[in-house]
């Protein structure tokens, strides 16, 4: 077992408090017309929320502030498609075809699942990870095909399978391809093509998740055949799934699906997603948290350690009996892929520690012929926990490398393997996270190109892990009421975090306790415990803080950040302060 160093030191960095003249009215404004402390009109502020109703849109997100689906670029010509293939003279037979990753199989469960109930010939199809590798896979063509298939609709996957489609439609096969990655130069000769970052869709929100536009297209669907959307709304819980897991911002569109779609896994979950949930453990109210760390690697380890279909088939079970099993099957899956990347994240630190080049470069790229390719994106997570800087791993795959990218705050990866491309066979992703297939042969060329375009293009700053802090807060304003309203400005995730909040001073009342070697618990107070004027008492836990235990003395201050949480225990509701960073 590799001794695992502390975690690298972080830079705190606090959000300029409001105080233009402009933004103190405004705080004045919400002060009197929310009853909120200026504390907390700062925080909103913060927010781009100043006024009064757009307190109150922020509060209280409504379904109605979904846009016309029409708007997104092709989806006429996709509704039509569609609806010439349901025609009772035609009645096509339907794929829909998605990826193995959580966006993917949400995606075909929520469009299947919809569909279904209006049109009988229709049937899904999720690509072997291994076999057949991300995105159309010309397997996945020939067997709809070969099935008598006529219309594929690709959800999160298809904006770049120019080869694929072009097959297809030789062989009678049409596609509307439902994607929001970033379209290449070149766009896929498919009947329709929704992407919202498509340079000519001029759609108001460019940020949806792949489910996030496969409900799109059937909201379309539902407004062109006059169907209650009260029918749709409820498969919002797997847009929200989706949402989290796929690390997509929780604003505008997203926000307010995320909100219903949370509403409803916390009050009526799908048979499927209940029985996660149970397996899970969680037996209060899910945030988006509990989906990105619980029920999403869960549905992730299906296609990580066997086949990505047994996802679809949890997320569409009618029966308890039948979900439970498809849960039990998918835990112990992700019981397997925690094994393996905990083995393999071993052997990738080791590879770094060992090697004076590595320790000292802008960038990691590994390469072990027998790494699981289920586990690479997890593995580059966790190295970059110990180099914060951009990571790529890679493992053998049917002969060639496959390679899966993280990257750090402020850095663009997909834009730097972009430059790499001449040594490349496919890429594709996001700007924090994207994947790869290149030859063997050109792993070392590659790692030396990959290396100069970062060392190059990086600001150092990124290379050190950053804490975003939203404002200073005295021991003395945490209370009940503060932590309600927090709560309230949720869902948090990208570009709306759960607030993070800094307080100086800070001295322990008792020993620190170390929590199975590795984590910490504390309880403390602002100002020195031995003065009559010392505050409230508060706890704080630290998940991997256990290395801070030495640092902290009796007597003696230092400087926390930290988010606001409540804890439940023995039938005790409590306030307790979630640890980010602790500074002597």
């Amino acid at each position: 077992m590799i001794a695992q160093p502390p975690p690298p030191a972080k830079r705190w960095i606090t959000k300029p408090f409001p105080d233009s003249a402009e933004e103190q009215t405004a705080i004045e404004t919400l002060t009197n017309s929310l009853g909120v402390s200026p504390f907390l009109a700062a925080l909103l502020i913060q927010r781009g929320v100043q006024t009064y109703e757009e307190a109150r849109t922020f509060f209280r997100p409504e379904i109605g502030h979904l846009h016309n689906p029409f708007e997104m670029k092709d989806m006429d010509r996709a509704i039509a498609r569609l609806e010439m293939a349901l025609l009772p003279e035609r009645k096509e037979k339907i794929l829909i075809y998605g990826d193995y990753d959580v966006d993917g199989t949400t995606s075909v469960a929520l469009v299947y699942g919809f569909l279904k109930s209006y049109h009988s010939a229709i049937d899904y199809y999720i690509p072997d990870r291994y076999k057949e590798g991300y995105g159309i896979s010309q397997l996945g063509v020939l067997w709809a095909a070969k099935n008598g298939f006529t219309l594929i609709i690709a959800l999160d996957c298809g904006i770049k399978s120019i080869d694929r489609v072009a097959e297809a439609k030789e062989l009678g096969v049409d596609f509307i391809i439902c994607d929001h990655h970033r379209p290449g130069a070149e766009l896929p000769d498919a009947a329709a093509i929704l992407d919202p970052k498509r340079e000519d869709c001029q759609y108001p929100y460019k940020e949806l998740s792949g489910c996030g536009v496969g409900f799109k297209l059937l909201q379309a669907f539902c407004l062109r055949r006059g169907i209650d959307l009260a029918q749709l709304y409820p498969y919002l819980d797997l847009v929200a799934v989706s949402i989290a897991s796929d690390i997509v911002p929780v604003t505008g569109e997203n926000r307010v699906m995320a909100f219903y779609g949370l509403q409803h896994l916390n009050a009526t979950p799908r048979t499927g997603l209940k029985a996660l949930i149970k397996i899970a453990g969680f037996s209060h109210e899910l945030t988006i948290a509990n989906l990105v760390f619980g029920l999403g690697p869960r549905i992730n380890a299906a296609g990580r350690i066997h086949h990505a279909k047994a996802a679809v088939q949890l997320l569409l079970a009618d029966s308890e009996q039948e979900a439970d099993g498809f849960a039990v099957a998918i835990n112990n899956h992700n019981n397997s892929r925690r094994e393996f990347d905990s083995s393999i994240t071993e052997q990738a630190l080791a590879m770094i520690r060992d090697s004076e080049t590595l320790i000292h470069a802008k960038s990691t790229v590994l390469y072990d012929a027998t790494w699981h390719k289920g586990v690479i994106g997890i593995v580059a997570s966790r190295c970059i926990e110990h180099f914060h800087r951009p990571t790529i791993i890679l493992t053998q795959s049917n002969d060639k490398a496959a390679g899966s990218a993280r990257s750090v705050p402020g850095f663009d990866v997909y834009e730097a393997i972009e430059e790499c491309a001449d040594l490349l066979e496919q890429f594709g992703g996001h700007t924090f996270a994207a994947g790869m297939t290149m030859a063997v042969t050109n792993i070392e060329a590659f790692q030396q190109k990959f290396e100069e375009v970062v060392a190059r293009t990086i600001k150092e700053e990124h290379l050190t892990p950053l804490i975003d802090i939203d404002l200073p807060l005295d021991f003395s304003e945490i209370s009940d009421k503060l932590y309600r309203i927090v709560k309230q400005m949720g869902p948090f995730g990208p570009h709306n975090m759960q607030p993070t909040f800094m307080t100086d001073e800070v001295y322990l009342v008792s020993e620190p306790i170390i929590m199975k070697e590795k984590h910490l618990k504390l309880n403390i107070r602002q100002g020195d415990p031995a003065s009559r004027w010392a505050g409230q008492t508060l706890t704080a836990v630290g998940f991997g803080f256990a290395h801070v235990a030495d640092q902290l003395r009796l007597g003696k201050p230092f400087s926390i950040c930290y988010q606001i949480e409540q804890n439940h225990y023995n039938g005790k509701v409590t306030l307790q302060l979630m640890l980010r960073d602790v500074k002597v």
